[in-house]
């Protein structure tokens, strides 16, 4: 198998997912904080699938010993290196969960929720009980469990899949344009942090992390079949949790507008 037929595979979900219906509803400010107060927990949770890739690929620990293979050694520490420090807007170094955050803050959707989430992942110190006792839409929990129990599961090659074919390649374009029209729209909104975090997005995944990402699944399954098929169940079901949140979101703004 390569990664040309993995993509064959999911392009069924790949294809619901651009064409989700979630992308007309969002025409208000509101619709806007609902949707990102919801995908935040992607970004999220997605940091912790790259550092799991981290801590499988490279060594984390002391005393240090060369990881197995230089060159998935090579390219997750590329990977790591941005999507953890990269540079922002006004020049600062956060991480990208950071930028999007501060993008949240600065058009005024509310992380409260979020803020309670990560308290309640860390006084319990156990996520999936985070997760549990949350108030969060049941498909923002079938997301990030699903994340969490391939990082529990400890197989590499299913996290790199979660990590590489779970994101949706040309939805930021997507998002660019809409948020870019909202600027247009709501000129009193600050919408640069956002824009410049998804145009960051952008950049990052069609140039460089996107490619070694499909570099890295191949060094990890090389011959090996059964570890391509378990690639494509994890990629198939990594997509289908991202249409669920998608679902979720376009509930939550469906919801509202019943009450206006």
């Amino acid at each position: 198998m390569t990664i040309s037929i993995i993509n064959e595979k999911i392009h069924p979900q790949k294809n619901s997912l651009l064409q989700h219906p979630l992308y007309e509803k969002v025409k208000t400010i509101d619709d806007l904080h609902k949707f990102l107060e919801s995908h935040v927990y992607a970004v999220w949770d997605f940091m912790s699938l790259l550092k799991a890739l981290q801590s499988k690929l490279t060594c984390t620990t002391t005393p240090w010993f060369a990881s197995e293979n230089p060159e998935t050694r090579y390219l997750i520490n590329e990977i790591v290196l941005a999507e953890e420090s990269d540079l922002t807007i006004d020049g600062k170094r956060l991480s990208h969960f950071e930028m999007y955050v501060e993008a949240m803050q600065s058009c005024g959707a509310c992380t409260q929720e979020l803020e309670a989430f990560l308290q309640k992942v860390i006084d319990t110190k156990n996520v999936f009980i985070a997760i549990k006792q949350s108030d969060l839409h049941p498909e923002v929990k079938a997301f990030l469990d699903f994340t969490f129990r391939v990082i529990e599961e400890g197989k590499v090659h299913k996290i790199a899949a979660a990590f590489t074919f779970g994101r949706e390649d040309l939805i930021p374009n997507m998002f660019t344009e809409i948020l870019k029209n909202f600027q247009q729209n709501f000129p009193d909104v600050d919408l640069s942090k956002l824009i410049y975090y998804f145009e960051r997005h952008i950049e990052l995944d069609a140039d460089e992390h996107g490619p070694m990402a499909m570099q890295m699944i191949t060094e990890l399954c090389q011959d090996n079949a059964q570890k391509w098929k378990e690639v494509e169940e994890v990629s198939i079901m990594a997509l289908e949790k991202r249409i669920g949140l998608w679902n979720a979101i376009e509930e939550k703004i469906a919801s509202s507008l019943a009450l206006v």
